[in-house]
Protein backbone atom coordinates (compact mmCIF):
# COMPACT_ATOMS: atom_id res chain seq x y z
CA UNK A 1 0.00 0.00 0.00
CA UNK A 2 1.13 3.37 -0.57
CA UNK A 3 1.31 6.09 1.59
CA UNK A 4 -1.81 8.74 1.18
CA UNK A 5 0.14 11.97 0.01
CA UNK A 6 -0.24 15.12 2.31
CA UNK A 7 -2.75 17.67 1.42
CA UNK A 8 -1.45 20.58 -0.87
CA UNK A 9 -1.76 23.43 0.93
CA UNK A 10 -3.31 26.30 -0.29
CA UNK A 11 -1.33 28.91 -2.03
CA UNK A 12 -2.31 32.52 -0.35
CA UNK A 13 -4.98 34.33 -2.17
CA UNK A 14 -3.15 37.37 -4.02
CA UNK A 15 -5.36 40.15 -5.29
CA UNK A 16 -4.49 41.05 -9.37
CA UNK A 17 -3.23 44.51 -9.53
CA UNK A 18 -4.97 46.64 -11.32
CA UNK A 19 -3.32 49.85 -10.64
CA UNK A 20 -3.29 51.75 -7.69
CA UNK A 21 -5.83 50.92 -5.24
CA UNK A 22 -7.92 53.76 -3.08
CA UNK A 23 -7.87 53.10 0.32
CA UNK A 24 -9.62 54.96 3.29
CA UNK A 25 -7.61 54.73 6.86
CA UNK A 26 -9.53 56.39 10.10
CA UNK A 27 -7.61 56.41 13.07
CA UNK A 28 -9.05 57.00 16.58
CA UNK A 29 -7.65 56.80 20.39
CA UNK A 30 -8.54 52.84 21.81
CA UNK A 31 -11.06 52.69 24.36
CA UNK A 32 -9.96 53.56 27.97
CA UNK A 33 -7.68 56.17 26.39
CA UNK A 34 -8.24 59.61 27.37
CA UNK A 35 -9.87 61.50 24.40
CA UNK A 36 -9.54 65.52 24.99
CA UNK A 37 -10.73 66.87 21.86
CA UNK A 38 -13.67 64.24 21.79
CA UNK A 39 -14.63 65.56 25.45
CA UNK A 40 -14.18 68.95 24.64
CA UNK A 41 -16.60 68.59 21.89
CA UNK A 42 -18.97 66.43 24.11
CA UNK A 43 -19.16 69.49 26.48
CA UNK A 44 -20.26 71.65 23.95
CA UNK A 45 -22.90 69.88 22.34
CA UNK A 46 -25.75 71.04 25.08
CA UNK A 47 -25.10 74.14 24.64
CA UNK A 48 -25.33 73.99 20.85
CA UNK A 49 -28.76 71.85 21.48
CA UNK A 50 -27.57 68.63 21.03
CA UNK A 51 -29.03 66.62 24.15
CA UNK A 52 -27.87 62.95 24.37
CA UNK A 53 -24.95 62.83 22.16
CA UNK A 54 -22.15 60.87 24.47
CA UNK A 55 -19.09 58.39 24.01
CA UNK A 56 -17.46 61.04 21.19
CA UNK A 57 -14.31 60.30 19.86
CA UNK A 58 -11.88 62.25 17.42
CA UNK A 59 -9.70 60.50 15.40
CA UNK A 60 -8.36 61.55 11.81
CA UNK A 61 -8.68 60.30 8.15
CA UNK A 62 -5.92 59.37 6.32
CA UNK A 63 -6.64 59.09 1.93
CA UNK A 64 -4.51 57.65 -0.45
CA UNK A 65 -3.64 55.41 -3.44
CA UNK A 66 -0.81 52.31 -2.94
CA UNK A 67 0.10 50.36 -5.37
CA UNK A 68 0.33 47.50 -2.21
CA UNK A 69 -2.67 47.41 -0.51
CA UNK A 70 -1.53 44.56 1.13
CA UNK A 71 0.91 46.41 2.84
CA UNK A 72 -1.31 49.40 4.17
CA UNK A 73 -1.82 47.54 7.27
CA UNK A 74 2.01 48.13 8.08
CA UNK A 75 1.73 51.11 7.15
CA UNK A 76 -0.21 52.05 9.66
CA UNK A 77 1.36 50.00 12.20
CA UNK A 78 5.03 51.95 11.45
CA UNK A 79 3.64 55.71 10.32
CA UNK A 80 0.49 56.83 10.26
CA UNK A 81 -1.09 55.24 13.99
CA UNK A 82 0.67 55.13 16.99
CA UNK A 83 -0.56 51.47 17.88
CA UNK A 84 -0.25 51.02 21.74
CA UNK A 85 -2.55 54.22 21.95
CA UNK A 86 -4.79 54.21 18.68
CA UNK A 87 -6.52 51.81 16.69
CA UNK A 88 -7.31 52.16 12.64
CA UNK A 89 -9.54 50.68 10.04
CA UNK A 90 -8.71 50.42 6.40
CA UNK A 91 -11.44 50.81 3.82
CA UNK A 92 -10.08 49.66 0.19
CA UNK A 93 -12.15 51.49 -2.48
CA UNK A 94 -11.85 49.96 -6.22
CA UNK A 95 -11.86 46.60 -4.61
CA UNK A 96 -12.89 43.88 -7.41
CA UNK A 97 -15.35 42.80 -4.25
CA UNK A 98 -16.75 45.67 -3.87
CA UNK A 99 -14.41 47.14 -0.46
CA UNK A 100 -13.06 45.51 2.23
CA UNK A 101 -12.22 47.16 5.94
CA UNK A 102 -9.39 45.60 8.29
CA UNK A 103 -9.05 46.49 11.56
CA UNK A 104 -6.49 47.07 14.06
CA UNK A 105 -6.04 43.39 15.61
CA UNK A 106 -7.61 43.32 18.90
CA UNK A 107 -5.05 44.43 21.50
CA UNK A 108 -4.05 43.23 24.64
CA UNK A 109 -5.53 44.91 27.63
Amino acid sequence: MEAAAAPAKAAPRRRLSLGPVKAKILIRPKRGILDPQGKAIERALPALGFEGVSEVRVGRLVELEAAEPDRLAELCEKLLANPLIEDYEIELDGDPTGGEALQTPPSES
